[in-house]
């Protein structure tokens, strides 16, 4: 990696040469533990079964879902309800695990027509891990709408390839989960599609993205999440990784982010203003619905205020110590990935 850190934002419509030859070893001080709400599957795995619920953490998504709607948080995070998942969100969790697979394979064989030929195979495993899945998206195996949609993953996974080369790639570590408390009490959790090192210790990740590059305007949540990444690899290193990019595969392009230790310290307090407000409101259950454009999305849309619903009675702040324990075999919910 040879770009200078201390910048800002760079757009690009392909990716720039990458380094070989990056330190196989994974971190042991990055906690395996699973997200509350975990947003993708590891491939090839089994669905996750925590043995129990976990005190509550920050997540980039469950950030997002508070500064966008309160109540979204509280549906999400507290109540935990469940949502069916979207065609595109699904086709998200499909080509992440592709590209997480690809990359246990030898480099010379890392090529586009072989994460094509794995796009059939991931989506059995898919199918098996979460049997429900197939009936949520589609009337069953002999669906005519199912041939198409595997094959929409086709052009995502041909545009990964423009962006960087996979042969010269050795990742430390894919869909790595990284968790760190800070100062505050505050206790950071996201997952990192891929985190590489170069032999000279710097880091990079890789964050891949379904879904077009963002406008201008759209930057500031892009940039959110790669800070978050960013501070909690400072917390859990002594250093800010020295590149975040986002790969988006729609059209093309990238978005790059060079932090500065000092914004990121700047952006701590951000978080932990964040976290105050979730506190507050969790208290006496005083998560307000902010109607939005969102609000057409949204699952729970028959439950909100905003819209003539009614929410279910409020279960109470969650305790790590009184959770309820999830039956082993049964999966907390469907990971999805977000498209943007």
């Amino acid at each position: 990696m040879t770009e200078t850190p201390g910048d800002t934002v760079g757009h690009s419509a392909a990716g720039p040469a990458l380094d070989p030859a990056l330190d196989p070893a994974l971190d042991p001080a990055l906690d395996p533990a699973l997200d509350p709400a975990p947003s993708a599957p590891v491939s090839g795995a089994a669905a996750p079964t925590p043995a129990a619920r976990r005190r509550p953490a920050l997540s980039p998504s469950r950030a997002g879902d508070f500064k966008q709607c309160p109540l979204l948080y509280r549906f999400r995070a507290i109540d935990r309800l469940p949502e069916v998942p979207s065609r595109p969100q699904v086709r998200g969790t499909l080509v992440h695990a592709v590209l997480e697979r690809l990359f246990e394979l030898p480099a010379a064989e890392r090529l586009p027509a072989t994460a094509l030929a794995m796009v059939g195979p991931v989506w059995t495993e898919l199918c098996a891990a979460w049997p429900e899945l197939l009936e949520q998206l589609f009337t069953g195996p002999d669906d005519p709408e199912l041939g198409p949609w595997l094959e929409s993953a086709g052009p995502l996974l041909e545009a990964y390839f423009r962006l960087e080369d996979p042969r010269r790639l050795d990742p430390q570590a894919r869909e790595l989960l990284v968790e760190t408390e800070l100062e505050s009490g505050l206790l950071l959790r996201g997952y990192i599609d891929r985190l590489d090192v170069a032999p000279t210790g710097e880091v990079r990740v890789i964050d891949y993205k379904t879904g077009a590059a963002p406008r201008p305007s759209g930057e500031t949540r892009a940039l959110f999440q790669m800070k978050f990444y960013a501070l909690a690899l400072l917390h859990l290193r002594g250093a800010a990784p020295a590149q975040l990019r986002l790969l988006y595969l729609a059209d093309t392009e990238s978005l790059t982010y060079r932090p500065d230790e000092e914004e990121l310290r700047r952006f701590e307090g951000t978080l932990n203003a964040i976290w105050d407000a979730v506190l507050l409101a969790g208290r006496d259950g005083d998560f307000r619905p902010n109607r939005s454009r969102m609000c057409e999305w949204c699952s729970h849309k028959a439950l909100c205020p905003a819209w003539d619903g009614t929410p279910p009675p409020y279960p109470g702040w969650p305790q790590a110590d009184d959770a309820p324990t999830i039956a082993a075999g049964v999966p907390v919910e469907i990971p999805v990935r977000r498209a943007g």
